[in-house]
């Protein structure tokens, strides 16, 4: 009986562990939607999910986007307001609340928005990012005042604003309440041009509807990912209505860029740099053309009336005198602002954790 009983309870179960197939992630392996080529999925995270065959530009959650734009990956992630979760008490096929809940377990986030401050070549910079996994990134009440909340915590710091769009349009389910936050966010887009901070928008793929009826397209910069979708009505909707065929690429980052509609088209490798060169240049400004003249004129003057060091002509003080560390306008008698984010509380209620998560 005891040989039986150890085979039953011992060599059974350790032979069955050798053959049982081991469960395998489900994100293991990504097909590319380009060219259908499978690739490992940590390699693909590792190029910032770029498809290498293909240069195929698949979606990033906002934990990653922030993560690759941040110096050293490292960011405050911003507290967004809360908002009533379902004032209409929406039913469609399922309730709302219910689409809720499983968009919030499936992104772990509370909507959309998606927003942080941190250092982007050692300037502050606020960052907000559409998740599309999130209900197809569509702009209800709490994205909408997530959007307003991050523009105004760039206002705050006098910090350029980032946003990355992607987004399906409005959101159905919340009625006249999702399309009252397409001229809310526009106000709020207009703060940040009366505060001559820079707002800088990417548009990734895909970018539609009232996003792109609002602030998407509101921006100083417009900066496009290689073959973004962009528009406010798909193609098959407008080809549709007006019954003729759509030239090839219609809608694409690269057809949009020909006809004057986005600035640029960037690979998501050398985004990064591109937005902190842009920064750079709209946060710190030349000089203006006299003192930057008053001060090539030096060079003509003999070595015994020429300022010591640490001397500048009226011209060029007075025009230095002007702005703040940051480029911004300084009124006199006005001291800039010093920069809270990741030293101290900021005064908005960013958390104060350095987040490292993708």
């Amino acid at each position: 009986v005891g040989p039986v009983n150890w085979i039953n309870s011992v060599v059974r179960p350790k032979i069955r562990s050798f053959l049982r197939k081991k469960d395998m992630p489900d994100n293991l392996w990504v097909k590319c939607p380009e060219t259908g080529q499978m690739i490992y999925y940590k390699d693909l995270e590792a190029n910032q999910f770029v498809v290498p065959g293909s240069n195929f530009h698949m979606r990033m959650t906002g934990p990653a986007r922030l993560k690759a734009l941040f110096d050293d990956g490292k960011y405050a992630a911003l507290h967004l307001p809360e908002v009533p979760h379902d004032p209409l008490k929406f039913r469609d096929e399922r309730r709302y609340s219910d689409r809720l809940k499983d968009a919030r377990s499936k992104t772990g986030l509370s909507d959309a928005i998606y927003s942080g401050i941190g250092k982007l070549h050692g300037d502050t910079v606020v960052a907000a990012v559409q998740d599309f996994d999130f209900m197809g990134g569509s702009l209800g009440t709490a994205a909408g005042e997530a959007v307003i909340a991050s523009m105004r915590a760039a206002l705050v710091r006098n910090a350029p604003f980032i946003l990355f769009a992607a987004s399906g349009g409005a959101r159905m389910q919340e009625g006249i309440l999702s399309l009252m936050q397409m001229p809310r966010t526009t106000v709020a887009v207009e703060e940040l041009r009366e505060a001559n901070l820079p707002y800088i928008v990417v548009l990734t793929n895909p970018t539609t509807g009232g996003v792109t009826a609002s602030y998407a397209m509101l921006g100083d910069v417009h900066i496009a990912e290689p073959g973004a979708l962009i528009g406010f009505a798909g193609p098959r909707v407008i080809e549709q209505t007006i019954r003729e065929q759509l030239p090839p690429g219609f809608q694409r980052s690269e057809y949009l860029l020909d006809h004057g509609m986005v600035d640029m088209v960037v690979h998501r490798h050398d985004l990064r740099g591109t937005l902190a060169r842009m920064c750079n240049l709209l946060l710190h400004p030349r000089v203006d053309a006299d003192a930057e003249d008053a001060v090539k004129s030096l060079a003509h003057l003999p070595a015994d009336e020429a300022p010591t060091a640490g001397q500048a002509p009226a011209e060029a003080q007075d025009g230095a005198a002007n702005h703040s560390g940051n480029g911004l306008a300084v009124s006199e008698g006005e001291e800039p602002e010093t920069d809270e984010v990741l030293t101290s509380g900021p005064s908005n209620g960013a958390n104060q954790q350095t987040s490292h998560n993708a």
